[in-house]
Formats: structure tokens, sequence, C-alpha cells
């Protein structure tokens, strides 16, 4: 199963019967069939027609809109998918701030754990090419930090511990990046706008990997917008950005630092504005994109499941697990481990 990317600006979408036809100043660019997708994420003005909507949340197929830059707009759901008890027991839990502490801690876990482990990666694979003195440290910091989240009794500490983590993981973010320095640099995180290539990439990945949790916990039953860690924020999925959380560092990070160190991107594939905002180039966009879809389809063995499954199905895996937690099919959540 794939995701379209529609990364031109004046694409309109519609349906033609069985498929999702692309349409650019009225006349039929594209046509795909719906059955071979999963999900649909437009980057462009013009929208889609209503009866596509209808279409998509009728066949499960998640239909995102993002702005050409990648921030989120919205995203066609239609009825409720799963158990409505399953969902009154999220609502129980995300009342209570134990029980939530108690998940959200698992979560911060698994993000601090595959953070320390990509910096241990860079260690192993780049040890003659980086500061190994700087690397370990920090590597080191990660560990203890772990040993205080496991400690920790209620939510504010926990934000606040993960707060600090991620400080000590980004200190050394740009150390990881090993090729075009005097382009592809990290000297801090820059959201809105981002600042620099990096910056701009890292937004844009996080952006599509928020709306794949976000489907991939509606899809399972579990509402997208009442999260453990990210409180209850109008228009904002807080338990998709939960889940996402301890993805960041091995689906996110790595899939940047990876674009920069086999030279997929170059500096061609980015434009500076004049407010000093860094935007990408249409062919840019594409690229990322066409590397995403791929990296999505490399295998991996789930750390819990010991099983193979791609990557693109990592989300969905820990959204069924967190199922199976607020069934009391498991006493406490499994977060992603990546080594």
């Amino acid at each position: 199963m794939n995701t379209l990317y529609i990364t031109s600006e004046d694409a309109y979408l519609a349906l033609d019967g069985e498929n999702v036809v692309v349409k650019r100043e009225e006349a039929v660019h594209a046509r795909f069939p719906l059955h071979t997708l999963e999900g649909i994420i437009s980057f462009s003005y013009f929208g889609a027609s209503p009866a596509l909507m209808g279409a998509c949340t009728e066949r499960n197929i998640n239909l995102a809109f993002c702005r050409p830059n990648g921030r989120f707009l919205a995203r066609a759901t239609g009825e409720s998918n799963g158990n409505v008890l399953l969902r009154r027991q999220q609502y129980r839990v995300a009342d209570d701030e134990m029980k939530s502490c108690c998940i959200a801690k698992n979560m911060v876990s698994g993000k601090v754990f595959n953070a320390r482990w990509s910096l241990e990666r860079t260690l192993r694979d780049h040890r003659f090419q980086v500061d190994t003195t700087v690397l370990k440290q920090a590597s080191e910091n990660l560990q203890r930090a772990l040993g205080e989240i496991a400690k920790v009794e209620n939510l504010d500490s926990l934000r606040g511990l993960e707060g600090e983590a991620a400080a000590r993981y980004f200190d050394v973010f740009d150390c990881l990046l090993l090729n075009n320095k005097n382009m592809f640099f990290f000297a801090g995180r820059s959201r809105r706008p981002p600042l620099d290539p990096v910056n701009a990439m890292l937004s844009f990945i996080y952006t599509i990997l928020a709306n794949d949790c976000a489907s991939a916990l509606e899809s399972v039953g579990i509402d997208s917008y009442v999260g453990f860690l990210h409180r209850d924020r109008s228009g904002r999925a807080s338990m998709s950005l939960d889940l996402m959380e301890e993805l960041r560092p091995c689906v996110a990070d790595r899939f940047v630092i990876t674009l920069v160190n086999n030279r997929i991107v170059q500096p061609k594939d980015f434009i500076t504005r004049e407010n000093g905002a860094v935007i990408f180039t249409d062919d840019g966009r594409k690229k990322i994109l066409k590397e995403w879809q791929e990296r999505k389809k490399e295998q991996i063995t789930h750390p819990f499941l010991k099983e193979k499954i791609p990557w693109g199905l990592v989300p969905y895996v820990q959204s069924l697990l967190l199922t199976r937690l607020l069934r009391g099919d498991l006493d406490e959540y499994p977060p992603f481990l990546w080594k």
C-alpha cells in the first residue's frame, strides 16, 4: 500500500469512479486507483472535492492537507472507528494523571533510548569522523536521564526531564551531520519559520510523521486528539504527538541524517526567503518525499513482537499495542526501542 503525495501547488483532487484524479487547470494530470492507496497528502492550495473526501473516509484512506512548506492544515475524517468502550477507557486514563504518567513515561523513555542509540550508532559507524568525547558524554547523559525518568511520578516532572534530555540530544545533533557542513549544519531548533535546511527537513518530516501517527491511532479506534503527555488543546492531535515522541529520533531524525550524509539532498534543493525562512524547491520536496516513501518500505524486526515489518507500519503496530494496554491485555505500554 502506498501514500500518494501531491506536490504541485495548483493541483486539485477529484473522484472519478474508483479513482482519485489529479487536475491542473481543468485538465487531468494523473489518475490513481483508490484501492491501491492507504493515504493521500496534498501540499496544494486548491484542495479536494467533497466526493473524494467522502470516498476516502469510507475506505479508511488518510487524506491530509498541508501547506507547500509542509505545515499541517487539516485532515479528512469520517465516522469514529473502533469500539466506543475503548475510547471511553482512553478518556478515563487521560483524566487520571497517575495513569497518564505511567504510559507517557514509557513513551518518553522510548524517545530518550532511541536518541541515545542514534548517537551510539554514529559512534560505531563514524568514530574517526566525529568528536567521540562529546558524543560519548551526551550518550552517558541520556543514559542517566533514563534512570531519572523511570522514577518520575507526575507529568510536570516528566515534561521537565524530557525537555532536558531533548536539549542534551540536540546540543550534539550537528555532530551527526557529516557532509557539506557549510550548508547542512544544526545550530539549534528553529520552527516557524525554519532558518536552515536541516530544520526545514526536520519540521517537514515531523509533520508527515505526526499525520501518519494520527491516521494509525484513528484506524485502531483511538481518539488522536486526547493525549496523555500532551494535554488537550483545541485543534491539536495530542495523542499523535504522544505516539510520535518515541519515533522522532529513530524514524524522522535518522532519515534527515541519511539524506545529508548520503548526499541525497543538495544546496540546490532549498531556497532562502527575504525573512530568512528556508523552504524546499519543488524538486527538493519531491526528492525527499520519494526517499521517505522508500524508507517506509524497508524491513525491520519489531523489538517487542520480534517479527519483521516495514518501517511504515511501526505507528500502526504501536497504536495496536496501546489499544491492548487500554483493554487490559498488557500490563504496561511497550515503547518502540530501536537498535
